[in-house]
């Protein structure tokens, strides 16, 4: 007949110690033994790769200045810093990094596309094509001509929608926008590639649209009656209810009323 030891119960509390420490010492030598494999020579970073977006900056130079500040081994090194060092470099809009086994990181860029300049004389920087306001050096800019957009700080993006759907409006005339300017009072000034501004005052979208396609409309029946092209407007204001006042190059009046804007 069998019969059951049941071991006592200190023996059991012993054994359960014995056992929970031998797990904790499992533990500590796994932990001991990933850090010092991560932390070997064979893993240190010894190549960038750097592709995508490097019209403005060289990638040998990219690679040069960024490395001297990062730190830690292809397991340890903190992608995110590595993304921001990138990141602050003049040009570059976002970077992406990923890991390449044993030892690379390959960083892949996105360039700011400066679409328009930002600011007034001396304080210059440039706005790219998500109406993001970013500092750059403004003699590398490509373009030729690009406009120039201002308003208040953290509105680029209204800025450029708006000169986005005005200068279209006025290029069939030939008339090429090359400011657009926000005041802090919410008021729209538009300047023109010959000289000419166009004050057309505060208001929506929907309601700037609504008289700069008046304005141009009848703009060019106006002239005629004067003998000029549209390219003689001097300046012009928009801010009249139903209608617009203008100046033109080589016309003097004295006549105190507005020219109005037949709807």
């Amino acid at each position: 007949m069998n019969h059951t030891v049941v071991a006592p119960l200190d023996v059991k509390l012993m054994n359960l110690t014995a056992s929970v420490l031998f797990m904790v010492l499992l533990v500590l030598g796994a932990v001991a033994t990933v850090r010092w494999v991560v932390r070997l020579p064979a893993f240190d970073i010894k190549g960038i790769v750097v592709v995508g977006d490097v019209s403005h900056n060289n990638a040998l130079t990219l690679r040069a200045n960024v490395a001297p500040r990062l730190s830690g081994t292809f397991f340890s090194i903190d992608l995110g810093r590595v993304r921001a060092a990138f990141e602050a470099v003049p040009w570059v809009r976002h970077a992406v990094v990923r890991r390449e086994f044993p030892n690379k990181l390959q960083v892949t860029l996105q360039e700011h596309q400066a679409v328009a300049y930002w600011g007034m004389d001396g304080e210059l920087r440039l706005i790219n094509s998500h109406g993001e306001v970013f500092e750059a050096n403004v003699d590398e800019v490509e373009q030729d001509e690009l406009p120039r957009l201002n308003g208040p700080e953290g509105q680029g993006a209204e800025v450029l929608a708006m000169y986005r759907m005005l200068a279209p409006l006025f290029a069939p005339m030939e008339l090429p926008v090359d400011e657009l300017e926000l005041s802090s009072g919410g008021s729209w000034r538009l300047g023109l590639d010959s000289g000419a501004t166009i004050e057309l005052g505060r208001g929506s979208a929907v309601e700037i649209l609504a008289r700069v396609q008046r304005f141009l409309k009848t703009l060019t029946q106006v002239t005629s009656r004067y003998a000029r092209h549209p390219n003689a407007l001097e300046s012009a204001d928009l801010r009249h209810d139903n209608g617009y006042a203008i100046r033109l190059r080589g016309v003097s009046t004295t006549a105190p009323t507005a020219v109005t804007a037949k709807k």
